[in-house]
C-alpha cells in the first residue's frame, strides 16, 4: 500500500489544515486532538510519509527514529507532564483501530488513565 498524501495529517502537516499546535520542530509536529481522551491529548507526527509505526521504522534510520522520539519526550515536557505522569499510545493496523494512514503517537495525560485496554484489571 502506498502512503495516501490526502490523509489529514499530510495536509496538516502541508500547512493545508489548521491544528491548535503545541510544538514543532524539523522533525516532528504537535497538536491537540480534537476529540480528546483526556484532559491532555496531543498528536506527535514525524515530519515523514510513512503509514505506521512498522513502515516509520524500517525505512528511516536510526538518527530519524531517536529525534522523533526525542520530540515526543519534548512535547510530553512542554505539556508539564512530567510529575503527574502520562500515556503514550501508538495504533498499527485496523485491529489497534488506527484511522489515519500516518504513523502518530497520542500523548495522554492530566487524569488517571486506568486499564490499558477495556476490561483489563492489570496495568504496567
Amino acid at each position: 500500500m502506498d502512503y495516501n498524501k490526502d490523509n489529514i495529517f499530510a495536509k496538516i502537516l502541508r500547512g493545508e489544515i489548521p491544528c491548535n499546535k503545541v510544538y514543532e520542530n524539523e522533525h516532528v509536529i504537535a497538536f491537540h486532538d480534537l476529540h480528546p481522551s483526556a484532559p491532555t491529548h496531543v498528536l506527535v507526527l514525524p515530519k515523514k510519509e510513512c503509514m505506521s509505526f512498522d513502515d516509520f521504522v524500517s525505512t528511516n534510520d536510526a538518527s530519524t527514529v531517536d529525534a522523533f522520539f526525542k520530540g515526543v519526550q519534548k512535547v510530553a515536557s512542554v505539556l508539564e507532564l512530567e510529575s503527574s505522569g502520562y500515556r503514550l499510545i501508538m495504533n498499527h493496523g485496523s485491529d489497534a483501530s488506527q484511522t489515519v494512514p500516518h504513523f502518530h503517537v497520542h500523548i495522554l495525560g492530566k487524569k488517571k488513565l486506568g486499564a490499558l485496554v477495556a476490561g483489563d484489571e492489570h496495568h504496567s
